[in-house]
């Protein structure tokens, strides 16, 4: 294939099936799509009909679930990766997995462009354009809906005059962007930080005010900070993430509304759902507390942060990243065990917790008569040595 070819990262959704008529209009390219299945709820049959109906001369399809899995979510979920304490960055880990497979497909054709059809507000053109320059910084880049500026009204109207497949209106307007890790929600009403987003937008979760249900009990097993086991049973982790979110979203557990910092400057209301995710997160954290000595624990939530910053800005094709890794995966080598959560009525709570490397010791812990080990004569000792250099500066401070 010639290079007059740019490789676009395509998902079936309005802007990037207007973006592959725009690239042929304005940059007289001839399009190839790229589709990565990450675990979302999509008819991949009909998104390759859409590309090639909407202009592409060949569409590729992807099978990336397995990849995005062991390589993107799992590190993630050992680092508890959670942006500003609330997003466990669902769209953030598909784009350097999808720009990977973009840029491979790039370099098999002999092409020289890549683009994607992210606008100029969004944090995923950094994303893309970051994870493109650390795999191939020579391909040229393209952007067709920042370099247009066409509003999401404006982009519906060229899909309508051009007659691009769309599913999308001027009344239901929602971006939405899934994979197995949860889903992202944007646009329309939802722009409105004042208003409740209208039940109508979530798929994953039922409405936790609708339920007439008892609570559910569910076991999950880590092996070095991996869930190896659901309910006791060896289960693969893709089924288990599936399993988790289901029953999670059955009590309506896993509904994020925040107003979220992008990486371009501007603040931004984002609705997710992620009733997996957040449920592993949660019990992967609390079986650190169990089995996690007190000061690496305390040093990895700092790392945490950093590392979730790093994905949600777009660096994970870098060095930090890559070294921050390094640091996640020695760190849980004792986070083996296992941890019961209680879910009810939109809620996750953790109930129990065991690991035959708990550093939990009841005999210290307990403060019943006859079961307590601790050397309570020790403390003063210990107080009066750890208050020395405040009682100093306060001595002095008081003389003067």
């Amino acid at each position: 294939m010639s290079k007059n070819t740019v490789v676009l990262a395509y998902s079936g959704g309005l802007d990037t099936s207007v973006a592959i008529q725009w690239l042929q209009e304005n940059y007289g390219l001839e399009v190839v799509t790229v589709t990565v299945n990450a675990g979302q709820d999509d008819d991949f049959p009909k998104i390759k009909e859409t590309a090639l109906k909407s202009g592409a001369k060949e569409a590729y399809i992807i099978e990336a679930q397995i990849e995005f899995v062991n390589e993107f979510i799992l590190p993630a979920l050992k680092a508890n990766a959670l942006y500003e304490r609330h997003y466990p960055l669902i769209s953030s880990l598909t784009r350097p997995l999808i720009a990977k497979h973009v840029v491979e497909v790039a370099e098999k054709i002999g092409s020289s462009y890549v683009a994607h059809g992210c606008t100029g507000k969004g944090n995923d053109q950094v994303r893309f354009e970051i994870s493109f320059a650390a795999l191939n910084p020579g391909l040229k880049i393209i952007a067709p809906l920042r370099e247009s500026k066409m509003s999401r009204e404006e982009a519906i109207e060229y899909a309508e005059e051009k007659n691009i497949p769309i599913e999308v209106s001027k009344k239901s307007p929602y971006s939405i962007d899934e994979n197995i890790w949860g889903r992202a929600i944007e646009c329309g009403v939802l722009e409105d930080a004042w208003r409740e987003p209208p039940e109508e937008i979530y798929k994953l979760t039922k409405n936790p005010t609708s339920l007439d249900t008892e609570p559910e009990y569910v076991e999950i097993t880590f092996k070095d900070g991996k869930p190896v086991e659901l309910n006791n049973k060896k289960i693969e982790l893709i089924e288990l993430i599936r399993k988790i979110g289901e029953i999670a979203g059955s009590h309506g557990f896993g509904r994020i509304d925040m107003i979220e910092n992008r990486f371009v400057g501007i603040k931004s209301r984002e609705i997710y759902e992620a009733p997996s995710a957040l449920s592993l997160i949660i019990a992967h954290q609390d079986l650190e507390k169990l089995t996690m000595e007190k000061d690496l624990y305390h040093f990895k939530e700092m790392v945490e942060s950093r590392f979730a910053e790093l994905i949600y800005n777009g660096y994970w094709h870098s060095p930090l990243r890559e070294a921050l890794d390094s640091f996640i995966n020695k760190s849980q080598e004792n986070t083996t065990g296992t941890v019961r959560l209680k879910f009810f009525k939109g809620n996750c709570s953790v109930v129990g917790r065991k690991s035959e490397k708990s550093l939990y010791d009841l005999s210290l812990a307990s403060y019943e008569k006859g079961k307590d080990s601790f050397s309570h004569d020790s403390a003063k000792g210990f107080i009066d040595i750890i208050k020395l250099p405040i009682a100093l500066w306060a001595k002095k401070k008081k003389k003067v």
